[in-house]
């Protein structure tokens, strides 16, 4: 093995390292009960991405008679379904594993045993670049941030399939073509 194929190892190695240590970090630090609750129902909203499409449903129907504003908000639900759908694509295909911890079972309930990347992540953060045309964009992105923190301190993801899935959602967002937003 050459040098440059033995510090790749290494490397990746160290990031595998740096990910469990940010999940037991995440999923042991900070934790109270209401804390724990709060954060079980406040993902709960995001499965599916039933908050994000219910919030274009509901901005649809305020601004129907404003015809772009209708339009931009049913084009930001296309981008949400969009994501979910992308992103269940790319968990078939990589299949990670949910995170299994000794002595620290996840506090949440979940619809499938893949793990990359979040689902949750990666809808919030499409429906944050999405909406933000419509909506301040601070309060979106705060929403879409505790989304993606509440699944490893759950304990149902690690931190890297969060960030994949904001990144990838990020990035469907940004692509989603212009006639269509």
């Amino acid at each position: 093995m050459n040098a440059g194929a033995r510090y790749s190892m290494d490397r990746g190695d160290a990031l595998r390292a740096l990910d469990g240590a940010a999940l037991i970090a995440l999923r042991t630090r900070w934790h109270h009960p209401l804390l724990e609750r709060a954060a079980r129902r406040y993902s709960r909203a995001g499965e599916h991405a039933a908050c994000w499409l219910a919030l274009g449903l509901l901005g649809t129907l305020i601004d129907w008679s404003v015809k772009e504003r209708r339009r931009r908000w049913l084009s930001g639900m296309g981008v949400v379904a969009t994501s979910y759908a992308a992103n269940y694509a790319v968990k078939l295909a990589v299949r990670r594993p949910r995170p299994d911890l000794d002595g620290l079972p996840p506090l949440s309930p979940v619809v499938s045993a893949l793990s990359f990347p979040s689902a949750h992540a990666t809808t919030s953060f499409a429906a944050a670049r999405a909406y933000r045309e419509l909506l301040p964009a601070g309060p979106l992105y705060l929403a879409a941030a505790l989304f993606a923190l509440t699944r490893p301190y759950l304990g149902v993801h690690y931190p890297s399939d969060v960030l994949a899935g904001a990144v990838l959602g990020e990035v469907l967002a940004a692509r989603w073509p212009r006639r269509w937003r």
